[in-house]
């Protein structure tokens, strides 16, 4: 098989066993082909049933979110990276932050670390936005509000009890821009509050709101 066979037939960048076991359906041998293709580099492998392709192959930049949403599920996008994304704070992380309503986990691959934080159901079930990409797929990803509130909730040695704490920890330890901040909806972080039943993300939409 010529590399152009392989790009025709897997039509994305990310694709499972089952799509490259369909593009190589020709040979005798399909498992010494992969092993082939890993080793060339053609391939490569970011978990047990899920690639992508190769640098040399690649048609356009695999999308790292949305192999967040493949590696371990049910989750999606949320925590540091989700309010980087969106724009919430300054710092480009590396590791890809999801929120998960199984266990947390961790996974380190060849495209880089994906980490997963368990959170109860209810709130897991809040706050989520579906971002559309180009080829008509899409990834599952928080809404701003959620990342920031998913944020708080994990870090619980910051020890917040009072807006003016929770002001403080806001610009300067998560480094949020205070024009950033007021543009936060605060009837969406009271309703995520009450999934979450947090008293500190209460705490967050009342300062949100005073600050508007």
């Amino acid at each position: 098989m010529t590399n152009s066979l392989l790009t025709k037939s897997i039509p994305y960048e990310e694709f499972d066993y089952q799509t490259l076991l369909d593009s190589i359906h020709g040979y005798a041998q399909p498992r010494m082909k992969i092993s082939s293709m890993l080793a060339k580099g053609d391939i490569v492998r970011v978990k047990k049933g899920l690639y992508i392709l190769g640098e040399s192959l690649r048609r356009r930049p695999f999308c790292r979110e949305l192999l967040a949403n493949l590696i371990y599920g049910p989750s999606y996008v949320s925590l540091e990276y989700a309010l980087h994304y969106h724009g919430l704070t300054p710092e480009r992380v590396e590791t890809v932050t999801s929120v998960t309503c199984g266990r947390s986990r961790t996974f380190d691959s060849p495209v880089g670390a994906f980490s997963y934080r368990m959170i109860p159901m209810e709130a897991f079930r809040t706050g989520m936005d579906q971002v559309e990409l180009d080829d008509g797929r899409s990834f599952l990803i928080a809404i701003p509000e959620k990342a920031l509130a998913d944020r708080i909730i994990a870090d619980r040695g910051a020890g917040i009890s009072t807006q003016k704490e929770l002001h403080e920890y806001l610009l300067e330890d998560l480094r949020i821009d205070p024009a950033n901040l007021r543009g936060l909806d605060p009837t969406r972080l009271m309703e995520i509050a009450r999934h979450y039943r947090s008293r500190r993300v209460k705490l967050l939409a009342d300062l949100v709101k005073r600050q508007r």
